[in-house]
């Protein structure tokens, strides 16, 4: 599954395709002496989080030291809050840049935001010990989302014969699952990945993705459009291999090796012909090789 994503606007493409050709001679300036306020957010893991020891983490924080050597910004790190204290300051003019949001019309009215750099897709958990499930498959079922979560909103109009049952937070869901409280979970697979490896999370497998995806963006300031053409400049300059080892480093892959039932079944079979195919054929020489020997 390719959950790295750079698919910007054709018109934002060729833009930000020029501002990369001119970061190959050295970035392109903001404004002189100019710092960015960088707000992270408190509790995103796996994509941006404090740690017990006030250290700001995560995969969007990687992504942007990443891309920092491209930009010509003096960054500046604000504490880590929630997520609705920093869109209430950078409404204020108190933020200028967050990371790990998605675009909606409400935070359009003062951001503006990157093309996704990033794209997660939700998933469906359930537990080792039960036949592989799809959503199709759960009428009348227990199964847990993110109260709030955008892929709540996607579930509950899709799959009206589930009974979803609304949880705090992806680890809330996980965590009842585990205990028989729910026949499945729907998830984001960063989230799923974070919880099996930071809360020990097991006897749990993923089954599908559920055709909902989480496009993470950076978001700045609207009137600082130089902010962003530097922005989207870098990340398409941002290679292949490092977006990668970033990946590799907070989310699992292991978790995103997911297969449809479906295709699980017509796998089998092609093996299953196969093996036959192999059989007849020698099955025949074995015929040929007797035949001759009596001739």
């Amino acid at each position: 599954m390719i959950i790295w994503r750079y698919a910007p606007d054709p018109g934002r493409l060729i833009f930000a395709g020029a501002m990369g050709l001119l970061l190959a001679w050295g970035p392109l300036p903001l404004q002189a002496a100019t710092p960015v306020r960088f707000a992270p957010e408190k509790d995103y893991a796996p994509f941006v989080s404090e740690t017990p020891e006030g250290r700001i983490q995560g995969l969007s924080i990687d992504v942007l030291e990443a891309l920092k050597p491209l930009l010509d910004i003096q960054l500046t790190v604000l504490p880590a809050q929630p997520l609705s204290r920093i869109l209430e300051a950078a409404q204020r003019g108190e933020v200028d840049l967050a990371s790990s949001l998605r675009p909606t019309p409400e935070r359009a009215a003062f951001l503006a935001f990157t093309a996704p750099y990033i794209q997660v897709p939700a998933v469906l958990v359930v537990r080792q010990s039960v036949s592989p499930a799809q959503l199709k498959d759960l009428d009348g079922q227990r199964v847990a989302v993110g109260q709030g979560y955008a892929a709540e909103s996607f579930v509950r109009q899709k799959y009206l014969r589930v009974d979803w049952q609304a949880v705090p937070d992806d680890l809330a869901g996980l965590k009842g699952l585990v205990a028989g409280r729910y026949q499945g979970v729907v998830a984001d697979i960063a989230s799923v990945s974070h919880a099996i490896r930071a809360h020990q999370i097991t006897g749990v497998q993923v089954v599908e993705a559920i055709g909902f995806e989480y496009p993470l963006s950076f978001a700045y300031r609207k009137e600082l459009t130089g902010l962003g053409q530097q922005l989207d400049a870098a990340l398409i300059k941002l290679d292949p291999q490092t977006r990668q080892k970033i990946t590799d480093r907070w989310i699992d892959t292991r978790t995103l090796q997911f297969e449809d039932p479906k295709r699980t079944g017509w796998r089998w079979l092609g093996l299953g012909l196969a093996v036959l195919a192999v059989a007849v054929l020698g099955w025949s020489a074995l015929r040929r090789r007797r035949a001759q020997s009596w001739t």
